[in-house]
Order: structure tokens, then C-alpha cells, then sequence
């Protein structure tokens, strides 16, 4: 037997698109909230990343707010300057592997403090998230959103399609949309939390609209081949919920991500909660429907 025949299929080589990663294992986005003033901080972030590195191998950066508005947390970076994409170009450059920016808006999830001017944080809705409990016992609290008007809300897609175009200028391969996690694509695709009544709310289809909005932005300015989409339909954070999340991640993979091409679909599996529900959504090869549906790589994480 050759070395590959007894690897374990993790460790195998896999064909993404056009890249050619050496196995299947991934870095996941994780936030860490060290780059001050919003800048990525080359020296330690280089380092940090080429740890993680390896050869062919797949990584997803920290999320980087889409704009000053989008920040729900401190020190977390943007790409929405050029001092920012320059910041980023040292660090992607000095990482050799496949690297993917993920970029992010909180909606909500934030404080005046990470608000220009200390104005309110957008949202598809003025419902506020509760108080949070963080793991070491501190409590955090959130600002009262502005519901955002039906006409603003074409700004906010072209924030992400402008921060598309800043990760690619740093040399990013590609970017993933965070969709997920009760931010602000969760925040208007997920029926707990959207009570609009114009063209954003409602229906399913209504309510998944910004969504596919930027999906199609970001596609069409970097490449739908560049282009991964994070969602986490079973996820309850930040208050953030959907009565029915296997039909809203069925729709948004047929009705969105397959049509656009997108590359990768990255999905948070059911048993990252916060409130546990009655075990239905503990069962095994709860996302083999969504992996079956999406015709691109599908990536699963979340409690491995």
C-alpha cells in the first residue's frame, strides 16, 4: 500500500475549484481582537497565521468587518481602507497556503462604542439582544438597533462588494461571506429576529433577499469561484433563531448558492447552541442533506 492509500481521508488531497489543496483539514475563522485600530498588525498576525499553515492547505482569516459600522467587537479588522489592504498584503504574503478573508458586518451584536459617532447599530429589525453571558461570567450588553430603511440597505451590499475587492487587492485567493453566527445576514434571514414587512421581510424568500443581494455583489466582483458562504441555519446565538432552519438553509443553498456558482458552502453543525432544544437536532449526518443539496466543496465545523 502507498503512503496516500492508508491516509485518512481528511489527510487526502482534494480538488476545490481550481485550487489543489494537499488534504482536507481547515482553519477556521476565529476572532481574535488584536488588530488595533482596526488594522491588522503584520508582525504577530504573520506569525500566527504561518503556525497554521501548511503547504496546500486551506485557511479562513479572523472576520474583518466590512466597514466602521459593521464592528460589534474591539480590534478586530477591517478591509475597508487602504491602509488596512496594505496591512493585510504583508500577512498574505507570508502565509503559503490557500487563504480566504472572511468578511462580516455584526448588525446588532454591537455597542455605541464601535459606532461612529456612538449612533445606533443597524439591524433588519429595532429589537434588541438580550444580555449576553460570556464563558468567564461577564455579561455583555447591546446597543438598541436602527431598523435599517428599504433603501439604505443597497449601501450595505456594496460594502461587502467593496471588501471583496480589498481582499483580493491583498492577495487574498478568495473570500468567505459570514453569514452565520446571528450577525446581520441572520439577523434578516432568520424568523425570530425579522419582523419587516417591506420587500426584506416576511416570506422566506423576502427574508433570505439581502443575503442573495450580496452573495450576487461579491460574485460578481471577485468571481463566484472565489467565493465561500458561511451559515449556521440551527445556530441560536445572539438570541437569533428560525422556527424552521432546514427549509431556510435548503432555499438559501438552492435558490442562491447553487445558481450563483459559488465555490464553497461552510456550515456550523445543529449542536453548536446555546439553549439546547429537546435532542432532535443532536442526531448524527444532520448536514448530509445540505452537503447532498449544494453542488460546490461543503465544509462542516463546529465541535470537532
Amino acid at each position: 500500500m502507498g503512503e496516500m492509500d492508508s491516509a485518512p481521508p481528511l489527510l487526502t488531497p482534494y480538488k476545490m475549484g481550481a485550487f489543489n489543496l494537499a488534504h482536507r483539514v481547515v482553519l477556521a475563522p476565529l476572532t481574535r481582537c488584536r488588530a488595533y485600530g482596526n488594522v491588522a498588525q503584520p508582525a504577530h498576525m504573520s506569525l500566527y497565521y504561518c503556525q497554521r499553515a501548511t503547504l496546500g492547505g486551506l485557511l479562513i482569516s479572523e472576520a474583518c468587518a466590512v466597514s466602521e459600522a459593521a464592528r460589534g467587537y474591539p480590534d478586530v479588522p477591517g478591509l475597508w481602507t487602504d491602509e488596512q489592504v496594505e496591512a493585510w498584503k504583508l500577512i498574505v504574503d507570508a502565509v503559503h497556503a490557500v487563504f480566504f478573508a472572511q468578511i462580516w458586518h455584526t448588525g446588532r451584536v454591537s455597542a455605541p462604542e464601535f459606532q461612529p459617532n456612538g449612533q445606533a447599530p443597524i439591524s433588519s429589525t429595532d429589537k434588541q439582544v438580550p444580555p449576553q453571558v460570556s464563558h468567564d461570567g461577564h455579561v455583555n450588553t447591546f446597543a438598541v438597533p436602527r431598523r435599517l430603511e428599504t433603501n439604505e440597505i443597497p449601501h450595505v451590499v456594496n460594502e461587502f462588494r467593496i471588501a471583496a475587492r480589498n481582499a483580493i487587492k491583498a492577495g487574498f485567493d478568495g473570500v468567505e461571506i459570514h453569514a452565520a453566527n446571528g450577525y446581520l445576514f441572520d439577523q434578516f434571514m432568520k424568523d425570530s429576529t425579522n419582523d419587516r414587512d417591506d420587500m426584506y421581510g416576511g416570506t422566506l424568500e423576502n427574508r433570505c433577499r439581502f443575503t442573495a443581494e450580496v452573495v450576487a455583489a461579491v460574485a460578481g466582483e471577485v468571481g463566484a469561484d472565489r467565493l465561500g458562504v458561511r451559515l449556521s441555519p440551527f445556530t441560536d446565538y445572539m438570541d437569533c433563531s428560525d422556527s424552521d432552519p432546514e427549509t431556510l438553509a435548503l432555499h438559501v443553498i438552492h435558490r442562491t448558492l447553487n445558481p450563483t456558482g459559488v465555490l464553497y458552502c461552510h456550515m456550523l453543525e445543529p449542536r453548536m447552541r446555546v439553549n439546547p432544544d429537546d435532542g432532535k437536532l443532536t442526531l448524527p449526518h444532520m448536514l448530509l442533506p445540505f452537503r447532498k443539496a449544494f453542488r460546490g466543496t461543503f465544509i462542516a465545523s463546529g465541535g470537532y
